[in-house]
């Protein structure tokens, strides 16, 4: 799957059953559901995991429990808007 394939995934009412944890969290996040995208990576203990965590936090406003989890996710916490965040997760994430 491309970048542009996973955007146009958003269409449907699921995320593709085959995807990575972390990348159905940042589907769920672009249609709006902060909440289940949560709920996917909360207890992840990977670092794919943990980074889709900490841009969670970012995005919901908690910086100090986004900090936290870039930290265990071993990335630099660089404040990018958060679509540009997003698309460098979803590339990042993607199988290559």
């Amino acid at each position: 799957m491309t970048a542009e394939q996973f955007r146009t995934s958003l269409s449907l009412d699921a995320p593709p059953a085959d995807l990575p944890v972390p990348l159905a969290a940042l589907w769920y996040d672009a249609k709006g559901t902060w909440e289940k995208a949560h709920s996917l990576v909360d207890e992840l203990e990977t670092k794919d995991g943990m980074a889709v965590h900490a841009y969670l936090h970012r995005k919901e406003g908690a910086a100090s429990n986004a900090e936290y989890w870039y930290q265990r996710a071993g990335r630099d916490h660089s404040r990018p808007a958060f679509d540009d965040e997003w698309q460098s997760l979803v590339e990042y994430l993607l199988p290559r």
